[in-house]
């Protein structure tokens, strides 16, 4: 095994050659760079530790980049090519000696190591070390080459195809998701990406565009990918907007109002009524003037759908985390303490209610919802990249920041979705927001009729089920 200081030395004597290298193998160096892209929103602020000759932190166009790298030779490189950024000649596991300006101090949005933890002396406190640059909602993006392909690798250094690498340090994917939850931080996904480094024409959308990500072959992709974030060790209080879409719902209003439990910081009901037919807005208005206490808004819808409503709603809003309740009391409402709980005490970023656990009501859901609701379950799981039960339950908790920039990024997937569910969910797993799901017992509804058609809507879904593969995972 190299010493540290001999790791040092050799990555000082191979920068002169590093761009000759990268060129020779730029697809593959091209296609880490495309997807640590497709992570990043651009204008993010993002330090890269390990930056090197500094190609991969200019690529993902931060507002501000900082790159750390404990080879003068390489930061000198990084600082000729892009004088844009900001480079420092540092060791990560001594970061706490290392002097940086206000700019430096404040949080980062992304944390980048790429093709780094196989190469660190001590993997484990450099990534203590990263609590210094991290806050409540840093993502540490991880890159790392599957151990699976040493062998490979090793071969690919004795014929000239990969420049030599010092000896690495041998990570399983079950390591770095164990070293990352012993310093304090939670994997949100983990995937592989790249069956094929190297450049073949149709060949490489064949192998890394499609196989790569099916089941199964996705165990042998070259590189693990890591998304995590900082776990929040303290439960916060938040002021809270309720948003409740009413269409047809007149004789449910009251008894909502009635059963909505007391928390947060505040509460504030935004009710979006959306064009009845049984007077349910003038039934709304009656309930604000019973409750002269609460804080009520109410919005006449001016679009149509579910999902119109709730962004409707959305906009109205002016709590710092916001919760959709439908109103036609299907999910209970005393169950959004369950919600804000999870919410509050950082367990999620993205709070989804889970109706498929408990035993339901008998005419709560129909078969075919039911059948149609597992198979989104096993399908969604597999698109996003974490655990998901229940994709179309209406009771849904996030915070209004987070709202914001999925809104910001609706451009990505297109205004499609007429329920809301898929487009808040789309939007989350883009985000790399931590998605946890609450079980919730399903209630028949007790007035009025369901506005889901079965077979129109199930093929809308499906579509959007194809739509979304393409722009999720197959990317």
């Amino acid at each position: 095994m190299s010493s540290k200081a001999e790791v040092q030395h050799y990555f000082e004597s191979i920068a002169a050659t590093r761009l000759v290298w990268k060129k020779r193998n730029r697809f593959y160096h091209r296609s880490l760079e495309n997807y640590f892209t497709w992570l990043i929103p651009v204008s993010s602020r993002v330090m890269e530790i390990g930056c090197g000759t500094g190609d991969l932190l200019a690529a993902v166009r931060p507002s501000y980049g900082l790159g750390i790298d404990f080879s003068e030779n390489m930061i000198e490189i990084a600082r000729s090519r892009y004088p844009e950024l900001n480079f420092i000649q540092a060791d990560i596991e001594e970061s706490e000696h290392l002097v940086v300006s206000e700019n430096e101090t404040r949080p980062f949005d992304y944390v980048i190591l790429s093709d780094l933890l196989h190469i660190l002396w001590d993997v484990q406190k450099s990534l203590q070390q990263l609590k210094r640059y991290c806050g409540t909602y840093t993502r540490i993006i991880i890159s790392n080459y599957n151990y699976m392909w040493e062998p490979l690798l090793r071969f690919g250094e004795l014929i000239g195809l990969k420049q030599k690498s010092p000896n690495s340090n041998w990570l399983t994917p079950n390591d770095i998701r164990n070293l990352l939850e012993i310093e304090g931080f939670q994997v949100i996904t983990n995937t592989r990406k790249i069956l094929l480094p190297k450049y073949i024409p149709f060949m490489n959308f064949i192998f890394n565009r499609v196989l790569v990500n099916l089941p199964l072959l996705n165990y042998l992709g070259l590189v693990n990918f890591f998304v995590a974030r900082p776990i929040q060790n303290e439960r916060k209080d938040y002021k809270v907007s309720i948003i409740i879409p009413a269409k047809n719902e007149k004789g449910n209003i009251e008894q909502l109002m009635n059963r909505i439990p007391v928390f947060g910081l505040s509460r504030e009901f935004v009710f979006v009524e959306g064009q009845s037919e049984d007077n349910t807005y003038e039934e709304i208005l009656r309930v604000k003037n019973l409750y002269p206490r609460e804080k009520i808004t109410v919005v006449r819808q001016t679009g149509k759908g579910k999902g119109n409503a709730v962004r409707e709603g959305f906009e109205a809003a002016s709590g710092e985390a916001m919760v959709i309740l439908d109103a036609d009391l299907t999910t209970p409402p005393e169950d959004l303490m369950k919600f804000y709980s999870a919410l509050s005490e950082g367990r999620g970023e993205f709070i989804n209610g889970c109706r498929l656990v408990y035993p339901m009501e008998k005419q709560a859901m129909r078969f075919l919802n039911l059948m149609a609701n597992r198979y989104f379950s096993i399908f969604f799981t597999f698109l996003l990249g974490q655990r998901l039960k229940d994709t179309l339950c209406g009771t849904k908790m996030l915070f209004k920041q987070d709202y914001e920039k999925i809104k910001a990024n609706r451009t990505y997937f297109g205004e499609f979705d007429p329920f809301g569910d898929f487009d808040l969910l789309f939007g989350a797993a883009k985000l790399n927001l931590k998605i946890t799901e609450v079980l919730v017992r399903y209630k028949e509804r007790k007035y009025g009729s369901t506005q889901i058609s079965r077979f129109r809507h199930g093929l809308l879904l499906l579509r959007m089920s194809i739509f979304a593969a393409v722009k999720l995972k197959f990317n």
